[in-house]
């Protein structure tokens, strides 16, 4: 026999792996498709039309991969045909300020400026008794931008170190404190998914608070290891700081959005803020992992660089002497108590 090979037999064997190689393909971006679709259909579809969209989701998936072991064309076609009808459905999930909001997130912080004079509606006073009984208070209070002695960054890890929400804290010469927190806006039925906010389940929102109120349902009723650092800005930058937060908050409630874990969160947002005021900082990896920010910022010299950051870190954990005083009126005094003299 002659050791040639057939051209008709090579022809057939390279059409096979072709063929095996596109079926490959479709499947991989099939099982891509679909299993993106069938979080979003979780995170989005209430019930009781979850299962039956998530069943309608995997039945058209079957579809494609069927008629895909017949031709060669045909499930491709109905694959984008797929995937347009999703674009046109998540293309039509919006976000809105007007739901069943759960308490601690009813209303977002507003504000109204008359030179250095700042109204602000809704700022949250909650006295919490636990996670879940708690006396509710939203106030009006005006505030002096030329009264602005101090600004901290507050870091509150509850589990994974590399994750930390972020709140940012500014003293006024007459000792009161006031706190920004962009926070997930969760409906009274949620709780806070990390998946969830990759599929637009949350909206943002701004939350001005007392630190009684939102430091302390951190290090007291949540048991979070919570850390203060004080930060190293001019009058200029912490009234600009100030004023940013307001814009911001002010936007939220003209034009809502949609939460995201990674491009809009609460660190996300401290960073655009700041690139406002500066904006040649440079992006970091620590933005994304927030535990992780005081090193960045230290890194930029906004965290004092006289001592070792270790050293900083250590001293900055607040829990431990918050849970001591159970005394609202004396709290901000209270974290503050092993970093008299860090404030230039």
């Amino acid at each position: 026999m002659s050791d040639r090979v057939r051209p008709d037999l090579a022809l057939t064997t390279e059409s096979r792996s072709r063929s095996r190689v596109g079926r490959a393909l479709l499947a991989l971006a099939v099982m891509s498709v679909s299993i993106w679709t069938m979080l979003a259909i979780w995170h989005q579809v209430e019930p009781p039309f979850t299962w039956p969209s998530l069943a309608a989701a995997a039945a058209a998936a079957l579809a494609i991969l069927v008629v895909g072991r017949r031709r060669r064309l045909s499930p491709w076609l109905l694959l984008v045909l797929e995937v347009f009808i999703i674009a046109v459905w998540w293309s039509s999930i919006t976000p809105s300020n007007d739901r069943n909001w759960a308490a601690d997130v009813a209303h977002g912080v507003t504000g109204e400026i008359s030179g250095s004079q700042v109204t602000l509606r809704n700022v949250r006073n909650f006295e919490w008794r636990s996670a879940e009984d708690f006396m509710p208070r939203w106030e009006t209070r005006r505030y002096d931008l030329n009264e602005i002695g101090q600004v901290d960054l507050i870091s509150s890890v509850w589990a994974n170190p590399a994750i930390a929400h972020t709140l940012i804290s500014f003293g006024f010469s007459d000792g009161r404190h006031l706190v920004f927190s962009a926070e997930i806006r969760r409906e009274e039925h949620e709780s806070f998914s990390e998946i969830g906010g990759f599929f637009r389940e949350f909206e943002l929102v701004m939350i001005a608070a007392e630190e009684n109120d939102i430091v302390r349902l951190r290090t007291n009723i949540r048991k979070d290891e919570v850390s203060l650092f004080p930060l190293e800005v001019t009058p200029e930058q912490a009234r600009a700081l100030f004023l940013s937060y307001l814009g911001k908050a002010n936007e939220l409630a003209a034009e809502p959005r949609f939460y995201h874990t990674i491009t809009t969160n609460c660190t996300t947002v401290i960073f655009q803020l700041a690139q406002l005021l500066e904006p040649r900082i440079p992006t970091d990896w620590r933005i994304l992992f927030s535990g992780y920010l005081p090193d960045y910022l230290h890194d930029l010299g906004v965290i004092r660089t006289d001592r070792p950051l270790q050293e900083l870190k250590r001293e900055a954990v607040i829990s431990d002497i918050a849970r001591q005083t159970s005394s609202l009126a004396d709290y901000s005094q209270t974290i503050r108590s092993r970093q008299i003299g860090v404030h230039r």
